[in-house]
């Protein structure tokens, strides 16, 4: 249970504030489909998680206990650190004549690929025992994320304190990643 846990808070504090959210809100307004937007969401989301869950899976078992504490370190700095990094807005994919769920769908699942989320995914499912619930665990943190920015639109990003969400979780991450990464070493 702690893999679904750990993975959707941090992938729920990973996509605060990131580019998938700008994406989905620039897409949410133009196609004005909430439905297929958020539909697209969820295909992306299941996607990406299911990818990283299946890879952790797979490398899990190549790597020794330490090493499995240290990729997983490695993949809350990774994360601590892009919360740190300046966002910029994403290309709202106007070119793109698909339709509201694929253009979503896409647009989302290659975005997300290879973004922070994905690696807290991987690492959780390689560090402990339960790769599906991490998989779990990440799309439903990364749907929690992005839907009620379809639905709220602008309304949403102006009221949370993004810069602060930001920075604050991407410091508890650093710090948890540091202290996880010391220990794997040992020296912690």
């Amino acid at each position: 249970m702690d893999a679904l846990l750990i993975a959707l808070l941090g992938c729920l504090l990973g996509e605060m504030g990131d580019k998938s959210q700008f994406l989905v809100l620039a897409l949410a307004t133009r196609y004005d489909r909430n439905g297929a937007v958020i539909a697209g969401v969820i295909v992306a989301a299941i996607a990406n998680a299911a990818i990283s869950a299946f890879a952790g899976a797979w490398v899990g078992p190549m790597l020794g206990g330490e090493a499995r504490l240290l990729f997983m370190a490695l993949s809350i700095l990774f994360l601590g650190a892009g919360l740190l990094w300046r966002v910029s807005k994403p290309d709202p994919l106007e070119g793109w004549r698909t339709g509201a769920f694929l253009t979503t769908a896409l647009g989302l699942f290659i975005l997300g690929f290879g973004d922070g989320p994905q690696f807290l995914i991987l690492g959780i499912a390689t560090r402990t025992a339960d790769p599906i619930l991490a998989g779990i665990g990440g799309a439903i943190g990364m749907i929690a994320a992005l839907v009620p920015v379809v639905v709220a639109r602008h309304q949403l990003l102006a009221v949370l304190p993004m810069r602060a969400i930001r920075w604050t979780g991407g410091a508890i991450l650093l710090v948890t990643g540091a202290v996880m990464a010391l220990s794997a070493t040992g020296l912690l």
